[in-house]
């Protein structure tokens, strides 16, 4: 099982890089990542269409129909709708959200961005995550790409990960801490 994981992850890398030097020889980087994100988004806001795709037994005629469908509506760049078809041509459409996603990292990286997630315990208003990105860009010298998350079973408090580095200020953690140095004691 682990085989076909590694197997599938580098596939999935490979696919992703070979998009992103395809959109970047074709100076539409911009364009390709802007159908790359809105096709995600279909996936994770749609289940009837993310089970079609992860369904090995739709044939492959169903498959390029959809997306071809998906495509004239959303008007996708002609070499996101060919990568797709490709995909489906080789069997390999499953990975298609993994491949997505891995794609707009190396977008991110290339643009120097760092990735960071934020946990509250309070659900915060785009003013709030808007100025803590720009006091993570400042503090971190490095544009920010926040991934923002509204987590009940915090209590209280945040959680900050920018890369490696992780800031855990919750009112959880804290309980947890005290709790710990309780059993040692």
């Amino acid at each position: 099982m682990s085989q076909n994981k590694e197997f599938s992850d580098t596939s999935a890398n490979r696919y992703s890089l070979a998009l992103f030097e395809l959109a970047e020889e074709s100076n539409l980087l911009t364009q390709i990542e802007e159908n790359s994100t809105s096709f995600l988004n279909l996936i994770l806001n749609n289940k009837q269409f993310s089970e079609l795709i992860k369904d090995p037994t739709i044939n492959r005629d169903v498959l390029i129909n959809v997306t071809k469908e998906i495509s004239d509506k959303f008007n996708l760049e002609n070499l996101f709708k060919n990568f797709l078809s490709f995909l489906i041509s080789k069997r390999r459409f499953f990975y298609v959200e993994q491949i997505l996603k891995n794609f707009n990292e190396i977008c991110s990286e290339k643009r120097g961005e760092l990735k960071a997630e934020i946990k509250s315990a309070k659900e915060l208003s785009p003013e709030e995550i808007s100025k803590i990105t720009e006091e993570l860009s400042n503090s971190f010298k490095s544009k920010i790409k926040l991934k923002y998350i509204f987590d009940k079973s915090l209590i209280g408090g945040l959680v900050v990960q920018v890369g490696s580095t992780m800031i855990n200020n919750s009112i959880k953690n804290k309980l947890q801490q005290i709790e710990n140095r309780m059993i040692k004691a």
